[in-house]
């Protein structure tokens, strides 16, 4: 058996490493994508793919945070922007 050389090896783990941040890249580049990912992630697929997101005017804007909502018991969210990618954290029950 022929042994491996570094070019090789560079291009056998080049799309292990690669994958995953250009998945975590498209996945934080709008508040809405990164809400989505969120709910995902939190164990509500189905919930993730289908509900609509909307701006919340209301009570948690006296921070003067952007927040966005899904509208059901999953509802509001905080967005953060770090650089150019947003991240959503949960805030409570509307």
């Amino acid at each position: 058996m022929e042994q491996l050389k570094w070019k090789q090896i560079a291009l056998l783990i080049s799309p292990v490493i690669l994958i995953p941040m250009i998945l975590f890249l498209l996945l934080h580049l709008s508040p809405s994508v990164a809400i989505r990912t969120h709910v995902f992630m939190d164990g509500h697929p189905f919930l993730a793919i289908t509900n609509d997101i909307k701006e919340d005017n209301g009570y948690y804007q006296l921070d003067k945070v952007p927040q966005k909502s899904i509208g059901t018991y999953l509802n509001h969210f905080r967005i953060s922007k770090h650089g150019f990618l947003y991240f959503a954290h949960d805030v409570g029950f509307g």
